[in-house]
C-alpha cells in the first residue's frame, strides 16, 4: 500500500497536477496555499444562447431568475440530509400562515399541483386508492369546468382519469351535478370570459359539498391574489412558483384544506406506487420556493410597480422619436398583471415585420426576446429586465427600426 509520503513524493513530480488533500482544494506543487482553477462556464462551453427578456415570464424563457436569496439558500441546503417529509411539513406550515390558507405543499409546478389535489379528494387517505389511480374504480370520476375554462391545462386534471363536464351558467351547474361529480375546477385567467365568477362558483360548489380548486398559475401581481382565494373559500389554490414569485421554475404551492392536502401529499414522492411518483421536487426547491415566497410578499410593490411604468416610459420615449411608431401600454386584467408596451409602426415607412424585427432583435448583440401579435407591431415588458437593461432594448428596437426606414 502507498504511503502518504510516497504519494505526495509522486504527485509532486507532476507538474500541473494538483493533490486533493484534506478539503478537496488542489494544491499546486510547492506552493503553500490552496488556489482556485477557473470555473467552469458551462453556457459558453455548450454555446448557449442567453438574451434579455422583455417577453415575460414564459416556461420555455425559462420563466424567472431566481433572487439571491433564493439561490444561497438553495446552495446550502445542498450540503445536508433532511427528510422530505419534514422539510415539507416545516415549509407547508410557514406557507398556509403567509397564503391564509389552512394547509401547504410545494409542488413541481402548478400543473402538479392540479394533479395532487385532485388526486387528494378522489382518493383521501385510502392507500387502495391511492395505488389504483388513475384507475377510478370506486371513486367519483367527474370534474366541473366552465366551457370557457376547458384549454389545454386541464389535462393535468385528466391525468388523474377524471372525465371533465361542461357547464356555461349556474343553472347548467345544478343540472350536472351528481353522485359522480368529484370537484369543480376554476382557472382564473379565464375568468373575464366565464359566465360564473369566482363568488358564484365557490357558493356552488358549498351548497353541494363539492370541493372546488383554482388554477392562479401566473396570476400574481397582485401579491393579494396569494390569499385573496384561500379568504374566498376556494379548498384548493394551485399557483406557479418560478414566475413573478422567482422561485425555482420546476416550483408551485398547493394550499388548501388540511384534509384535502394531506392527502394530496400521499400521492406525492417520497411515496411510490403513486400517480405523483414522478412529480418529484428537491429538498432545494422547497426550501428555494418558501424563501422566494417570503421575499416577494415583502416586496415594497407600489415601488416595484412604479418602477415597471418609468422602464416601459423610458423605451416608449426612445423608440417613439423613429418616424410613423407609436406607442401604447396597457396592463393584462389577470395574468402576467403588469404593465406592457405595444410599439406599432407603418410597413410604408418602416420595411419591418413583426417576425423580421423579433428575429432580428434575438439574433443580434445582446440577444432580446419580445413578444407581439399584429403584422407590424410588438409587444414588450418590462418586469423580468434587470438594472438598465431597459436602455439595451431601447437602443436595439430603436435602431432596428431606423435601419428598416423605406
Amino acid at each position: 500500500m502507498i504511503n502518504r509520503r510516497t504519494l505526495l513524493k509522486r504527485l509532486s513530480a507532476l507538474p500541473f497536477v494538483g493533490a486533493f488533500v484534506g478539503s478537496g482544494i488542489p494544491i499546486a506543487p510547492g506552493l503553500a496555499h490552496p488556489i482556485s482553477l477557473p470555473k467552469r462556464d458551462l453556457i459558453k462551453e455548450l454555446g448557449l444562447r442567453t438574451f434579455i427578456n422583455a417577453a415575460g415570464t414564459y416556461t420555455a424563457m425559462t420563466a424567472s431568475l431566481m433572487p439571491e436569496e433564493v439561490m444561497e439558500t438553495i446552495q446550502a441546503s445542498s450540503k445536508e440530509f433532511i427528510m422530505l417529509d419534514e422539510v415539507q411539513d416545516k415549509v407547508g406550515e410557514k406557507i398556509a400562515a403567509l397564503c391564509h390558507a389552512e394547509a401547504a405543499t410545494v409542488t413541481s409546478g402548478c400543473w402538479s399541483a392540479m394533479v395532487l389535489g385532485l388526486a387528494g379528494v378522489l382518493t383521501g387517505a385510502d392507500k387502495e386508492k391511492i395505488a389504483q389511480l388513475p384507475n377510478l374504480k370506486g371513486m367519483k370520476s367527474q370534474v366541473l369546468v366552465q366551457k370557457t375554462h376547458n384549454v389545454a391545462y386541464v389535462h393535468a386534471l385528466t391525468n388523474t382519469g377524471v372525465k371533465l363536464v361542461e357547464v356555461e351558467t349556474a343553472e347548467d351547474v345544478e343540472k350536472a351535478i351528481n353522485e359522480q361529480t368529484a370537484m369543480m375546477w376554476f382557472l382564473n385567467y379565464t375568468a373575464p370570459e366565464g359566465k360564473i365568477q369566482h363568488e358564484e362558483w365557490v357558493a356552488l360548489g358549498k351548497k353541494h359539498n363539492i370541493p372546488t380548486m383554482i388554477d392562479i398559475a401566473a396570476d400574481v401581481p397582485p401579491v393579494e391574489n396569494l390569499w385573496k382565494f384561500n379568504d374566498m373559500g376556494f379548498d384548493m389554490v394551485c399557483i406557479s412558483g418560478g414566475k413573478a414569485m422567482k422561485g425555482p421554475q420546476s416550483a408551485g404551492i398547493l394550499m388548501g384544506r388540511k384534509h384535502i392536502i394531506e392527502a394530496a401529499r400521499l400521492s406525492a414522492p417520497p411515496r411510490g406506487n403513486t400517480i405523483g411518483r414522478g412529480m418529484k421536487v428537491n429538498k432545494e426547491e422547497i426550501l428555494g420556493m418558501y424563501v422566494a415566497l417570503e421575499k416577494y410578499i415583502n416586496t415594497d410593490h407600489e415601488k416595484e410597480w412604479k418602477s415597471w411604468e418609468n422602464k416601459v416610459a423610458y423605451i416608449a420615449n426612445i423608440v417613439s422619436k423613429v418616424i410613423s411608431v407609436t406607442t401604447s401600454v396597457s396592463v393584462p386584467p389577470v395574468a402576467n398583471h403588469t404593465p406592457f408596451l405595444k410599439i406599432t409602426w407603418d410597413p410604408k415607412v418602416i420595411g419591418l415585420t413583426r417576425v423580421q424585427m423579433q428575429e432580428k432583435l434575438r439574433f443580434g448583440t445582446p440577444s432580446i426576446e419580445v413578444i407581439g401579435n399584429g403584422d407590424h407591431e410588438i409587444s414588450l415588458t418590462v418586469f423580468m429586465l434587470r438594472p438598465d437593461e431597459e436602455k439595451i432594448v431601447a437602443r436595439r428596437i430603436q435602431e432596428e427600426l431606423i435601419a428598416a426606414k423605406i
